[in-house]
């Protein structure tokens, strides 16, 4: 075998004069000789000659005919790529691929597909490499392992000594095939190894997360993409103010960004403030203070902008000092204060119990000509509700409806809730009534607060009329609202009705509170309906409920 293998390239150099009037060249003379002779060929003189072949130009049929008794194997089909692994024979490379995929017991495996992706990405033909990497994508999807093509790739990159750029299209690969979560992991495996992205592949990535609807992921991926300080383009910025659009939240921080600026930004610097504003929400102070930095070494983000920001990270972080000489600092640098600085500060007096110092913060506001919005309102609304300062509380709430905003819910709610404890349910319900005019949404709470105000009074009707209104919105009353209704029921004697109502209660799958059995309890008791009431104190103690005092149900109970 070793002398066939010294005197297979003299046989197969020399010439077939009449190529067209014999069906066999002398590689395949070779061959089949050793085929029906029931010898094997060498493996390389096999490889040599489908090589040969290839070269010549012949195409499928030929090819078939010539080689129809070698048995294909991986092996095989490697050493025959690895031969034409220069960009020169790479298009023949890839036609003994496709055709080594038509015969017989044969199946190309992960790695003979990464080894011809890098030959046709040495070769710049690109195209062909992209089909590739989709067809093997599509194959390997349920595959339990998501870097088995990654490593493959990176195996075979170093054989054929291709380019990174292969790695840019595996990853506009699982774009495409919007394989995004497992195509942005890859970037992070592929950083590990030495390789990163082109801006091109993350915009192609973004671009198919927002379409999708996965808001949270384009954010992550824009973020790392500025963390690795590969910077966006138009088509980027277009992509990620779709994506703010498409949220519902574009106005809002166009909105924040004209409080702070006080003109409209680019939109370059809208979505960096998003960025980071996300990021600050998140809770994750230092790294957005940290890519604050960074953007505004770039140009990323105006000064103010920035400033502004750090003072809202401050806060988030409750160090409320820190803020404020944020805010000094800002000042001493010529920069104007806003009414987005003024809110935040605002926010934290509120929380901290500071009304004194978030009414002079408020006061402030209005000397300098800076206009307070909603949440200036609404954290005014909280702080005084929270302090028990009705009477600013409410001066607050009536200076935002004369400004036509709405206070949210939470601010709403924490006045009511102080109003119905002060007995002033009856104003309470009319500044309901007010809002609701002004397409204000109450929820359960909001009911539970007026109802639990009306039953301290022994209003029953009023009661019902809310748990009706509740029911017409239509809002689904949960416990919090049958408490209330079923005890005042109970307290004016109407048992039957309190009965409907806990039976409508358990149609809901909704357990009863222990207050709900008590006045139950009690009610059936003054009743002298002692057999109920041992009843429903029986399903009480089986719901592990601990009674507050002691019944009489009678003489042998």
């Amino acid at each position: 075998m070793g002398l066939l293998h010294r005197i297979i390239p003299s046989l197969l150099s020399r010439q077939v004069k009449n190529p067209s009037d014999s069906c066999l060249c002398s590689h395949q003379i070779l061959v089949t000789r050793f085929v029906h002779n029931d010898a094997k060929p060498d493996g390389d003189a096999i490889v040599y000659a489908i090589c040969d072949s290839l070269r010549r130009g012949h195409n499928w049929v030929s090819l078939s005919g010539k080689f129809q008794y070698v048995e294909l194997n991986h092996l095989l089909v490697e050493k025959v790529l690895l031969e034409l692994k220069e960009p020169i024979d790479a298009k023949r490379a890839l036609g003994f691929f496709h055709w080594s995929a038509q015969r017989k017991n044969f199946v190309h495996g992960v790695w003979s597909y990464c080894l011809m992706v890098n030959i046709l990405v040495r070769a710049q033909l690109l195209n062909d490499a992209q089909a590739l990497l989709e067809s093997i994508l599509k194959k390997n999807v349920e595959d339990s392992s998501e870097f088995l093509i990654v490593d493959s790739l990176l195996d075979s990159y170093k054989i054929i000594v291709s380019s990174p750029l292969v790695f840019n299209l595996l990853v506009q690969a699982y774009a495409k095939l919007r394989l995004f979560e497992i195509g942005f992991k890859i970037c992070f495996y592929l950083e590990e190894h030495g390789f990163f992205l082109s801006l091109l592949s993350f915009n192609t990535l973004i671009h198919v997360v927002q379409k999708s609807d996965q808001y949270p992921l384009v954010w992550k991926i824009y973020e790392h993409m500025i963390h690795k300080r590969i910077y966006p383009n138009e088509a980027t910025i277009r992509t990620m103010i779709n994506a703010l659009c498409k949220e519902g939240k574009l106005q809002m921080f166009v909105d924040i960004l004209d409080r702070i600026h006080g003109k409209r930004c680019r939109p370059l610097v809208i979505i960096n403030a998003c960025m980071v504003f996300r990021i600050l929400q998140e809770g994750r102070v230092d790294v957005g203070i940290g890519i604050l930095k960074g953007m505004l070494q770039k140009n990323m983000i105006l000064d103010t902008v920035a400033y502004s920001l750090i003072v809202f990270a401050k806060v988030r972080l409750g160090n409320l000092d820190s803020a404020l000489e944020v805010y000094e600092a800002m000042l001493k640098r010529g920069f104007n204060a806003n009414s987005f600085v003024h809110t935040v500060l605002i926010g934290a007096y509120c929380n901290g119990g500071k009304i004194e110092k978030a009414n002079q913060l408020f006061g402030e506001m209005g000397t300098m000509g800076l206009e307070p919005y909603d949440e200036t309102f609404n954290f005014l609304i909280e702080g005084c509700a929270k302090a028990g300062r009705v009477e600013e509380c409410l001066s607050y709430f009536e200076k935002m409806i004369e400004r036509g905003l709405v206070p949210s819910l939470l601010a709403f709610n924490k006045m009511i809730a102080k109003l119905c404890e002060t007995g002033e349910v009856n104003q309470a319900n009319t500044f309901l009534t007010r809002l609701l005019d002004k397409g204000f949404s109450p929820d359960e709470t909001t009911y539970s607060y007026l109802m639990t105000g009306y039953e301290r009074d022994n209003q029953i009707q009023e009661v019902l009329k809310l748990y009706y209104e509740m029911e017409y919105r239509p809002l689904s009353p949960g416990l919090l609202v049958f408490t209330p209704l079923i005890r005042s029921l109970c307290h004016c004697g109407k048992l039957e009705q309190a009965e409907k109502y806990l039976r409508i209660m358990k149609g809901r799958s909704l357990n009863p509170s222990q207050q709900v059995y008590e006045a139950l309890i009690a009610g059936h008791l003054e009743k002298s309906d002692t057999a109920r009431a041992l009843q429903l104190y029986n399903e009480m103690i089986s719901k592990g409920f601990t009674p507050c005092c002691s019944y009489n149900f009678g003489a042998g109970v």
